[in-house]
């Protein structure tokens, strides 16, 4: 029990300077899903099932979504040139 939850603990750690230090914001939402999740897990340790099922449906279900889907939508101008070199080749 103490090894589990000793590897959630490094998981937020290391998931959490994930989101701050990677400079693409793709990678950042998809390590903030992460700790979410690990989240959720220590609530599964601590015998709190429903705020587990809430983290996880809500959070990582419905924040997490909502924030990749603003950044591409946001982003357009970014990526725009790679598609031009794709489509000359």
């Amino acid at each position: 029990m103490k090894l589990f939850f000793f590897f959630l603990e490094s998981g937020l750690i290391l998931g959490s300077l994930g989101v701050v230090l990677f400079t693409n914001i793709v990678y950042s939402a998809l390590f903030l899903g992460f700790v979410f999740v690990c989240i959720s897990l220590l609530y599964l340790l601590l015998n709190a099932d429903f705020v587990a099922a809430a983290q996880i449906l809500i959070y990582v279900g419905a924040v997490n979504v909502l924030i990749v889907f603003a950044v591409m939508l946001i982003n357009k101008k970014q990526y725009s040139n790679f598609f031009c070199l794709l489509d000359n080749r």
